[in-house]
């Protein structure tokens, strides 16, 4: 297993040792900026990290023997390098039993079937090599392995996996929940293509974890399940992953546990979306990348998409990590249930029912997590046509990095503190709050772009029904439909006289300059802060310079043009009135 090592503050205790986890949350949302509207003295959370475990590397294990298997349709499997008779052979279906020896074995798989599969039991570490291999199972799984211990494997040539929509041959004392199952971990690695597709259950299935290193590409389907799945763990470090869900409920990678990208590029695309679960009793929306305890962005690219009603793109019962790489997120379902009014399969009087219950509603939103939300790098843009476009339950630390969120309801919401210290920040909400918070929220660093849709949504929102305030304490501020009534300005904001529409406006402060362009909607009233007074011009001319914000800004621009737009001191007693808090 990987050594997971996590730099916190004492305020989160992690503890994952082997495939042992535990976590353990603080009671509550602590504020822990505490008194006095400043975040300064107080240590928080910076990086989390996972080592990469040497023996996940195939060099690192010797093999006893390597056993070829070659597929045929044309007179059944032949077997070579079998000199304990551990491969027992059916037509198609070969059955490895390796219980009985110590030996590592290297299983080499060629050739095609369309009524076959490949089947081990084993206490020992194995490889199985993919040498242009393609394998159809109408009852099942197409590879299935049973062993506990790791498992290679190498990607070489064309390769194809694919199940049937009935599991009928399992025995009842096994499992076998993908087109390709393991019980043990499952490493990828080589050079070659690897097409799963799964009509039945899941694509790939580890009870233990998956790790995907460089090299391979992978595109994997699942109609009924999911498209990946470690129970301990997915670790994305490399190559190249298609992924593509279609049932409702289920995800493109989920883990119960850790989702790490440290590199490859990954594209996931969802189309399934809420329904009934009749095992657990509830209803469950679908997401692109589900982690139920930690989700790590370290580097390498994250490309989601979510058509499915109540869908989310990146989802999680506990806390996310944002440190490097770069994520697209694209939700444009509709909420279900509650605005939708209708059921999925299985619920209460099936399709075509109705219901104002709370129960069954989900919301259709780009980055959603139970725990706490640290942003410290990487570029992130999160969109959702409906919802919110990134969510905590807990709190939002940004530190660094450039964040895009766009949104009909809040583009950034946090249902505890929210502060920002650093990086690039753009909320846009075409119906709420760019930025809302229902603690205190802090801006202190940082270049900050937020539009609000107008009265009673604000630009940035904190919750002053329940004695919460807005802080402005640094960064650079540009500000489309007022602040919380009541805000602190430590550091003096600016009233502009006017502002107009898909216009391109500069902005220096001191020797930087910086270029944003007005969206087509928004509140009144633009709101302008920096280190030192701002200069503001309206109707300017950029050319050349780095995109931010997906087009609505530009750094070391060239620009030229414009007229001066006066600016006069914004006091709290002009904010405006604030949002409603947590959407529902």
């Amino acid at each position: 297993m990987k050594k997971l090592v996590l730099l916190l503050a004492p305020v989160i205790a992690f503890s994952l040792t082997g495939c042992n986890k535990e976590i353990l949350f603080p009671d509550g949302d602590e504020d822990i900026y505490g008194q006095g509207g400043s975040s300064s003295g107080v240590t928080k959370p910076t990086t989390i990290t996972v080592e990469q475990d040497e023996e996940d590397l195939i060099a690192g294990t010797s093999f006893t023997r390597t056993i070829s298997i070659t597929f045929s349709d044309n007179g059944g499997a032949t077997v070579s390098g079998d000199e304990n008779g551990i491969v027992k052979v059916s037509g198609n279906q070969v059955t490895v039993d390796n219980t009985a020896t110590k030996e590592k074995v290297k299983y080499e798989l060629s050739g095609s079937t369309t009524n076959g599969f490949l089947k081990i039991y084993s206490n020992n570490k194995q490889a199985l090599v993919l040498n242009g291999v393609s394998i159809t199972n109408p009852a099942g799984a197409a590879i299935n392995n049973q062993g506990k211990k790791r498992c290679f494997v190498v990607v070489n040539g064309q390769n194809y996996l694919a199940d049937g929509t009935s599991y009928s041959a399992t025995p009842a004392d096994e499992d076998e929940k993908a087109a390709f199952f393991s019980e043990g971990q499952l490493i990828f690695s080589g050079e070659g293509w690897l097409e799963v597709k799964a009509v039945g259950k899941s694509g790939i299935t580890s009870d233990d974890y998956l790790n995907f290193l460089a090299g391979p590409t992978l595109k994997v389907s699942s109609s009924a399940g999911h498209g990946l799945r470690g129970k301990d763990a997915v670790y994305v470090n490399g190559g190249q992953l298609d992924v593509t869900a279609s049932a409702h409920m289920k995800k493109g990678i989920t883990s119960d546990s850790l989702v790490v990208f440290n590199g490859g590029v990954t594209t996931i695309a969802v189309t399934g979306g809420t329904a009934y679960d009749d095992e657990e009793q509830e209803y469950k929306a679908s997401a692109g990348v589900k982690a139920d305890q930690i989700f790590v962005m370290n580097d390498g690219t994250l490309t989601i998409t979510n058509e499915g009603q109540g869908g989310k793109g990146i989802s999680g019962d506990g806390v996310a990590y944002f440190q490097g790489g770069t994520v697209d997120v694209t939700v444009t379902g509709s909420n279900y249930g509650k605005s939708s009014q209708s059921f999925g399969p299985g619920g209460p009087g099936g399709w075509g029912g109705s219901s104002s219950s709370s129960d069954n509603s989900k919301s259709a939103k780009g980055t959603k997590f139970d725990g706490n939300i640290f942003i410290s790098g990487g570029t992130i843009s999160s969109k959702a046509a409906n919802h919110e476009g990134i969510e905590s339950k807990g709190r939002i630390e940004i530190t660094g990095g450039n964040v895009f969120a766009q949104s009909k309801d809040d583009a950034i919401n946090s249902a505890g503190m929210l502060a920002i210290t650093g990086g690039n920040v753009c909320a846009y909400s075409t119906g709420n709050d760019g930025i809302d918070a229902n603690g205190n929220c802090y801006i202190e660093g940082g270049v900050i772009y937020a539009v609000g849709s107008g009265s009673p949504e604000v630009a940035i929102d904190a919750n002053a029904e329940a004695s919460c305030k807005l802080y402005v304490n640094g960064g650079t501020l540009f500000a489309i439909g007022g602040l919380e009534g009541g805000a602190v300005l430590s550091q003096k904001c600016y009233q502009a006289s006017s502002w107009s529409k898909n216009t391109w406006y500069s902005m220096a402060v001191g020797n930087n300059s910086y270029a944003f362009k007005t969206p087509s909607s928004g509140g009144s009233g633009l709101v302008v802060s920096g280190a030192s007074q701002p200069s503001l011009k309206s109707g300017v001319s950029v050319t050349g310079g780095t995109d931010y914000f997906n087009g609505m800004a530009k750094q070391e621009a060239s620009i030229s043009g414009g007229s001066d737009v006066s600016l006069s001191t914004y006091s709290s007693s002009n904010s405006g009135p604030g949002g409603w808090g947590p959407g529902w």
